[in-house]
């Protein structure tokens, strides 16, 4: 259980990290007012980036982003009512974190950043890449969101079992000290002592506790 907790937050964070790159662009189009031609270049440029970059990597993302998914699915078939709730509520995150990145995210930067017009000083920004600019900030901060729910969910089931392993374990300690108290007390119970005299034999009581 601890390690498929262990890789769920693991790959979580990674995955957020990676979205956490984007805030070169984002922080221009989504987080300053007014948005000037200027920040959408810089946004447009960032992603016209994205669109060279090496094949093998988004494979790497993708195999991280299916092991992660994975795990949750498996700790979720444990059945218990810790994994329904937590990894039920984890995978929905998940999977829409996922699902927003894969049917938004990636179309958009591929059909609309692959070819930029040229970037002249003084150039107004293209008005059809307005809204892909600016929408693409807006789902990476969706799925960021999505991850970080998947992380507050995964802390919170830790928390709860092991809170559920602190109260069973105090009450295996409580049950072995009263069996071994009860032990003691009935193998130290006095026992009534027989002296020998000139006649017959004498016996002489316990004392009473």
């Amino acid at each position: 259980m601890a390690i498929r907790a262990s890789i769920t937050i693991s790959v979580t964070s990674i995955l957020l990290g990676l979205l956490f790159t984007h805030w070169i662009a984002d922080s221009l189009t989504l987080w300053r007012t007014p948005v000037t031609d200027a920040h959408l270049w810089v946004a447009a440029r960032y992603y016209h980036v994205l669109t060279k970059g090496a094949p093998g990597i988004g494979y790497v993302v993708a195999a991280t982003a299916i092991l992660g998914a994975a795990t949750i699915l498996w700790s979720l078939g444990d059945g218990e009512a810790g994994n329904l709730m937590f990894d039920g509520g984890s995978i929905f995150l998940y999977g829409t974190a996922i699902a927003i990145y894969v049917k938004s995210v990636l179309p958009s930067i591929f059909t609309n950043f692959v070819v930029l017009p040229p970037d002249l000083p003084g150039a107004k920004f293209p008005p059809d890449l307005r809204a892909p600019t600016l929408g693409l900030a807006s789902s990476h901060l969706i799925c960021s969101v999505a991850l970080t729910g998947v992380l507050a969910l995964q802390t919170g089931r830790w928390w709860a079992e092991r809170a559920d392993d602190d109260v069973n374990t105090t009450e295996t300690l409580s049950a072995a000290s009263r069996g071994g108290n009860g032990g003691e007390k009935e193998g130290s119970r006095p026992e009534a002592k027989i002296i020998p005299k000139d006649k017959g034999m004498f016996v002489v009581p316990a004392p009473s506790t």
